[in-house]
């Protein structure tokens, strides 16, 4: 196939073909939602649930303390913004640090199985409208105990899945590739989770959790491709950032536009992030995926206008971010990205690394490589000819001092130290090379 098959440029299918870094802008950026897209009473409705699912999950893991929240901080960087020369006011919003799953996958996975547990109780009339409480019942994990929760996974996800749906007493599996991280199959285990490994890649894991699933009429398969209650219940993390926002005098508004960085795999909580700040702050906030040059699978999505897979352009998806090894894009998530996206950029391996330790460095913060994804952002937007194209097209050039840069760290507090040492190394082997 040549590269007019592609229905892309010679010069872009290039860059990817070599891993070079780049970052896409998306012409088809502002566009209409289709027809069938999430609506604001879906997302009204999962930040309800959610919020009613504090008393419930304080009863299940008494780390989160008496309001049994799935939040996470949202930190100014000053250090790691003044290392790498950004304008405006840089924050980190820490999902790496979301209690109990470690991981931004804890806001879709948890709410993906409330819901359902919400269904199965509801059918059965030991649940009422949003009241979750019973859920931790006897009478609740006896219903559940007959039913089963699956999901296809690289590793956070399934840990989110499993952590949940075992606690409140389903049986759970999760399909996983076999060069998923072994620290987190262990972490399952230890949980009662069965560990279903398949050769190929994360897409492998996947179907084959589905076709099992499909099989057992009891077996509820947690849809990383193709689920709404997955990406709305990330969808609801908008309007945490937003109040966070507020408690920090960070205004939103076309003076003050806010610059969003999010990493992608399959897409589902970017996506999901994305589609909630545009309904509450529409034209002024730009939202930009990370993905590793290895596997820009939303960026050939978007670009292509269909389906195109990583390895159709020759590219083996192979990454040490193994939460963004995904040779293909969602396609639930990619017509709502094709609207609201502003762009993708991509990062090598050795990107991630130096982005450890220069978290680690100016802020003492621990994360794994794949949340280090969205680090480069702001000098792709800000400092980039292609960026400051987009920033004259959208009149943002003379807003930069007072823009506000959100990174979003997706996972790393579970990461156990004596991988997270072998990151560390990395990464600071790799900035002292850059030195030399």
């Amino acid at each position: 196939m040549n590269t007019l098959d592609y229905g892309l440029s010679p010069e872009l299918v290039a860059s990817l073909q070599n891993h070079k870094p780049l970052c896409w802008f998306n012409p088809a950026y502002p566009g209409n939602l289709p027809d069938d897209a999430p609506t604001s009473d879906d997302v009204k409705a999962a930040e309800i649930r959610l919020h009613s699912s504090s008393g419930l999950l304080s009863a299940l893991f008494p780390e989160l303390g008496e309001n049994g929240c799935i939040t996470s901080p949202l930190k100014p960087v000053p250090q790691l913004q003044k290392r790498l020369a950004g304008s405006g006011t840089w924050l980190l919003k820490a999902d790496h640090a979301l209690p109990v799953a470690g991981s931004i996958k804890a806001r879709g996975g948890f709410h993906e199985v409330l819901a359902y547990a919400q269904s199965l109780a509801s059918d059965a009339g030991i649940c009422r409208e949003n009241d979750l409480s019973v859920l931790k019942s006897a009478e609740a994990r006896a219903l559940f105990s007959q039913h089963a929760i699956a999901v296809g996974s690289t590793g956070n996800l399934g840990l989110a899945i499993g952590v949940i749906a075992a606690a409140l007493g389903f049986r759970t599996v999760v399909h996983m590739s076999t060069d998923a991280k072994e620290w987190k199959k262990e972490r399952l285990r230890r949980r009662g989770v069965e560990v279903i490994e398949h050769a190929g890649d994360y897409g492998a894991a996947v179907d084959a959790g589905r076709a099992t699933a499909d099989a057992d009429p009891h077996c509820h398969f947690v849809d990383d491709e193709n689920s709404r209650l997955l990406f709305l219940g990330y969808a609801a993390a908008a309007r945490e950032l937003a109040a966070q926002l507020a408690e920090l005098n960070r205004p939103v508004d076309a003076d003050h536009p806010l610059f969003v960085y999010l990493p992608c795999g399959v897409g589902g909580a970017p996506g999901g992030i994305t589609f909630g700040l545009k309904a509450i702050f529409g034209a002024h906030v730009h939202c930009f995926f990370a993905e590793p040059t290895a596997s820009p699978c939303m960026l050939l999505r978007l670009a292509a206008g269909r389906r195109l897979p990583v390895y159709e352009i020759g590219l083996d998806n192979r990454t040490e971010a193994d939460g963004l090894a995904v040779g293909d894009a969602s396609p639930l998530v990619a017509p709502l990205m094709a609207a609201q996206l502003s762009g993708v950029f991509t990062v090598t391996d050795d990107d991630l690394f130096r982005g450890v330790a220069a978290l680690a460095d100016t802020e003492s913060i621990a994360v794994e490589p794949s949340a280090a994804a969205a680090l480069p952002g702001p000098e792709w937007i800000c400092n980039s000819s292609a960026g400051r194209e987009y920033l004259v097209r959208h009149g943002l050039m003379n807003r930069l001092d007072d823009a506000t840069h959100v990174l979003w760290s997706t996972g790393g507090s579970l990461v156990p130290a004596n991988e997270y040492d072998r990151f560390l190394a990395r990464g600071h082997s790799l900035l002292s090379s850059a030195k030399q």
